[in-house]
């Protein structure tokens, strides 16, 4: 069996979002033909509060390593692990890459700063690496304009040090096309050179199978007779708030939605600080909070999530102005076997995963420039919803088409393109 190593300096335990995309691979690798071993920085490391359940959805069998990292404190200067646990990495992945001897390197990122350990240790061993864009890093963040503010140099830095990381990468790849479409573009020698393709989220059954064995109840809200309670879990990303402002507005104007109740999950600022609001702010100002809009900032367990999910009547999904953002919630809300009313931009892929399975309604609008599209048709997108949401059943959603959104069949793909690595450059 081929063995590829995959970089993640995030693991379970640690509850952030982009660990499922490492766990899932993980998990159905060997079912194709590759034995992963998953190096990550020792959970000790790690500033946000630790999930042991979710550790329990690893499979005990996998080879997972660890590394140090330099401490935060006592003045919090660097948090990115990719940082503070890129020495450690280094010198644990030449340690691996003698002993277990190899064939491939793949590094999810965020942390972007972790993909330069694939150009450094290529330089050092020769061993092929490839890059999984789960967020785009080139990326002009809002402020990036203001010479001298932290977005300004992030955007400068990524600019100068995404080359770097890129410039031998023999597989690139992606949760969207649009993610790695632009690193191509500035580093046109990887057309040639790496082997590409896009891998959305896969949702995984298994874990909300799990729930029923841990018995999670859930614990933020409580069911309201003759209320509609949606679930939106997840971090607001920042240029989805204009199309929530149209939202709101509408909410505010139109007293058939009093029956409403939308509750964002872990969308504070920061993870563990349960007072860092982001929609409070919004709903506050068009006069619904607390009323339609219930925000609780601090992140929760995965699984936890997962109940919630499963005790609303419905889950919400939240676009971007971006068109290459696909929102991974949308693979647990079909899963969760709850109706999804999302907003999205048209040329978001998650649109058509919801559509194709028929597991919900899809407002779709054209970024910025279309934002009063989501005002105008937001009433009739939501009477449609009112009527899914009675006719709704399980049953009905299209599993054959879900299917191929399954973690096994993404990793699959993953597979397929990694022996495309393999036979080019070991020429078998």
């Amino acid at each position: 069996m081929k063995k590829v190593i995959i970089v993640s300096p995030h693991f379970p335990p640690s509850n952030l979002a982009a660990v499922h995309r490492t766990r899932l691979f993980a998990k159905y690798l060997p079912a194709f033909g590759w034995k992963p071993i998953v190096l990550t920085v020792h959970h000790k490391h790690y500033e946000e509060k630790l999930d042991w359940n979710l550790q329990k959805l690893v499979n005990p069998e996998l080879q997972v390593e660890t590394a140090d990292a330099f401490p935060t404190g006592p003045i919090r200067i660097i948090g990115d692990i990719g940082l503070r646990g890129g020495y450690h990495l280094y010198k644990k992945l030449i340690q691996l890459i003698k002993t277990e001897k190899p064939d491939f390197l793949y590094i999810p990122i965020p942390s972007f700063y972790v993909s330069l350990l694939g150009r450094a240790v290529h330089a050092k061993t020769g061993i092929p690496y490839g890059i999984d864009y789960i967020d785009p890093w080139v990326h002009v963040f809002a402020g990036s304009e203001q010479i001298f503010s932290r977005h300004w140099f992030s955007t400068k830095l990524s600019g100068i040090l995404e080359p770097i990381a890129v410039k031998e990468a023999s597989l690139i790849t992606g949760v969207a096309e649009g993610y790695y479409k632009p690193v191509l573009d500035r580093n046109p020698h990887l057309y040639q050179q790496a082997v590409q393709v896009a891998m959305p989220y896969g949702g995984e059954a298994d874990d909300h199978a799990a729930l029923k064995a841990l018995s999670l109840k859930p614990y933020l809200f409580v069911k309201k007779p003759g209320k509609l309670q949606l679930v939106y879990a997840g971090a607001m990303l920042p240029k989805a708030y204009k199309p929530l402002e149209m939202i709101f507005k509408w909410l505010q104007e139109n007293e058939s939605a009093s029956d409403l109740e939308f509750h964002f999950i872990g969308t504070g600022s920061w993870a563990n600080d349960e007072h860092s609001f982001t929609i409070k702010p919004l709903a506050e100002k068009y006069g619904l909070w607390q009323k339609t809009i219930f925000e609780y900032p601090k992140r929760i367990p995965y699984l936890e999530v997962l109940t919630h999910l499963d005790a609303a009547d419905g889950v919400f999904v939240l676009g971007s102005t971006e068109p290459h953002y696909t929102p991974s919630k949308v693979y647990q809300g079909i899963l969760s076997q709850k109706p999804i009313f999302a907003i999205l931009h048209s040329a978001s892929t998650a649109g058509n995963v919801i559509e194709e399975s028929k597991a919900g309604i899809v407002l779709k609008f054209n970024g910025e420039t279309e934002l009063e599209t989501i005002y105008d048709t937001f009433g009739e997108k939501l009477n449609t919803y009112r009527g899914f949401h009675v006719s709704f059943s399980p049953d009905q959603v299209e599993r054959t088409s879900f299917e191929q959104y399954s973690a096994y069949n993404i990793t699959r793909i993953l597979a397929e393109h990694l022996d495309l690595v393999y036979k080019k450059l070991y020429r078998r």
